[in-house]
């Protein structure tokens, strides 16, 4: 079945865009959104200025775009993990999950949510903006899945949500640091099975 995506006048645009696309998920994962430049980004896409502005917008909105795809792959374990029939499962996938993915051979290391923009001037500020509201809407569906916990009994009835999220949240995104910073994954992996030995960690209140 033929992949190429079609221009919207029918014209064949002589390109994979969705390998494209894929593509500038590893340049912005591994420079950063401001450290990604329209250079660097057409040079690895294998395409031209114009081409990359008909397909994609302009590097915001590509940006967008791809970290919509990689929270459609390396970082779809978020989503995976909410599913999980208890809240110690949910948190196991979650470190487990963000292990895996900060150090998958091939890839760069770390998270492309958490160091997309951890530095940007004035230009980059709307994709800081963007990352912040990607991390809180993560930490909103895993405050969201405690809250059914604690309903449902699986939680202590003194539990907080919105804590207990943060708490895990956190660790989930020290191991992306973590493992930018050159830390292994039997390392990090320790961390995440530390961690999970207290569960749940004792709440305020």
């Amino acid at each position: 079945m033929e992949s190429r995506q079609k221009a919207p006048a029918g014209r064949p645009r002589g390109f994979d865009a969705e390998e494209a696309l894929e593509r500038a998920v590893v340049v912005f994962w591994r420079q950063g959104y401001e450290g990604a430049s329209l250079t660097d980004l057409t040079e690895a896409m294998g395409i031209t200025r114009p081409s990359m502005y008909a397909a994609f917008g302009n590097k915001e909105e590509l940006f967008r775009k791809a970290l919509e795809r990689y929270s459609e792959g390396p970082g779809a374990y978020v989503a995976r993990a909410l599913e999980e029939p208890t809240a110690r499962a949910v948190a196991a996938a979650l470190l487990n999950g963000a292990v895996r993915a900060t150090t998958r051979p091939g890839y760069p290391t770390g998270c492309l949510g958490v160091q997309g923009a951890l530095a940007t001037g004035e230009p980059g500020r709307r994709a800081h903006d963007v990352l912040i509201a990607w991390r809180n809407f993560n930490g909103s569906c895993v405050a969201d899945r405690f809250r059914r916990a604690v309903t449902e009994g699986d939680l202590p009835p003194g539990t907080d949500p919105e804590q207990l999220a943060c708490y895990l949240t956190s660790l989930s995104y020290g191991i992306s640091v973590q493992a930018a910073s050159g830390v292994g994954p039997d390392e990090l992996q320790q961390v995440a099975d530390t961690t999970l030995l207290n569960w749940p960690p004792v709440t305020s209140g």
